[in-house]
């Protein structure tokens, strides 16, 4: 079913908000469902290393937590690692996952993004990246296909408003180690997209696994390895996710 509360909260967080860029070497897959009365503490790191060799990575640290059925909130604390520079603090980031249909009762659960970033560099403004989530089973197989728009709103700098795209496919073989694909994707401008060799993809296997540690308590983690498909996009990527959840 349709959350209607989550129309008036996508749109007050708009308000609050009110050069092409590459997915960041931590940046994770996300999901639609919402899990009631869950928190959790989240670690996300990822480094690239890039076509000339050289290598960048980020770090960021959070907490969320589920206020009602269909919302996931957190706010966590972003480090970067640009090539040649030292590793530093780079922006704080507010997430919000809102789920808009009741878990299996449609082939597909629907799911709406909106994460508001303030980067530590103010002439950047805001950041804004929101859109759809989806995710669909067949048997044992997992899929998820996200759409997502990115934009800078207060910014002393010019920023192209991008089209981002996420999917994963995972084989849910056990909770304790699944293992699937994940590929996270940027064609350019959400108007104009680059040509094909431009655009930037890059995708590669994936591990999942689940250890519950207490009644309530559990340690979730995914890692990826991925590989870029286009000149555009960094040579390799390795990421890697890990949430205690209570």
């Amino acid at each position: 079913m349709f959350k209607k509360k989550a129309i008036p909260a996508m749109a007050a967080l708009c308000l609050f908000a009110a050069t092409q860029a590459h997915a960041g070497p931590n940046d994770y897959i996300r999901t639609p469902t919402v899990e009631y009365g869950e928190r959790e503490i989240d670690f996300k790191s990822g480094i690239h290393k890039n076509r000339d060799g050289s290598t960048e990575s980020a770090n960021s640290l959070g907490f969320g937590f589920t206020p009602t059925n269909w919302w996931f909130t957190e706010v966590y604390a972003k480090y970067a690692k640009p090539a040649g520079e030292s590793n530093s603090f780079d922006a704080w980031e507010w997430e919000n996952r809102f789920q808009l249909t009741e878990s299996g009762k449609y082939p597909v659960d629907v799911g709406f993004l909106l994460e508001v970033e303030r980067p530590k560099d103010r002439t950047e403004g805001y950041e804004m990246t929101y859109g759809p989530m989806f995710q669909s089973e067949w048997g044992k197989l997992q899929g998820n296909f996200n759409v997502f728009i990115q934009k800078h709103v207060q910014a002393r700098a010019a920023f192209d408003t991008e089209l981002l795209y996420q999917l994963q496919l995972k084989y849910r073989n056990s909770e304790l180690l699944e293992w699937g694909v994940q590929g996270f994707g940027n064609v350019g401008r959400w108007d104009e997209w680059n040509s094909s060799g431009k655009q930037q993809f890059k995708m590669g296997p994936a591990l999942f696994g689940k250890v519950k540690t207490g009644t309530k308590e559990a340690i979730k983690w995914n890692v990826g390895l991925l590989a870029g498909t286009t000149s555009a996009t960094p040579k390799t990527t390795l990421r890697t996710q890990v949430e205690y959840e209570f």
